[in-house]
């Protein structure tokens, strides 16, 4: 979850909030157009952050999160 405002919980709709149960606050990055992020494209999440004033990333799918057999 990114949050464009530190602890903006509020800004979630209540059935996200619902289902994520307690929230707390645990990292603060920049988002510079230069920042990659391991899984999701930064201009999007800045523009949700702008739009919305959160970004919901999900975990990757089981079949994504395996490893091939080495």
């Amino acid at each position: 979850m990114f949050l464009s405002e530190r602890d903006d919980f509020a800004r979630l709709p209540d059935a996200v909030r619902d289902q994520l149960g307690s929230l707390q606050f645990v990292l603060e990055t920049a988002l510079t157009p230069e920042r990659k992020l391991a899984r999701a494209d930064a201009a999007v999440v800045r523009e949700n952050l702008r739009l919305r004033g959160f970004h919901l990333q999900f975990p990757p799918a089981l079949e994504e999160a395996r490893t091939p057999d080495a």
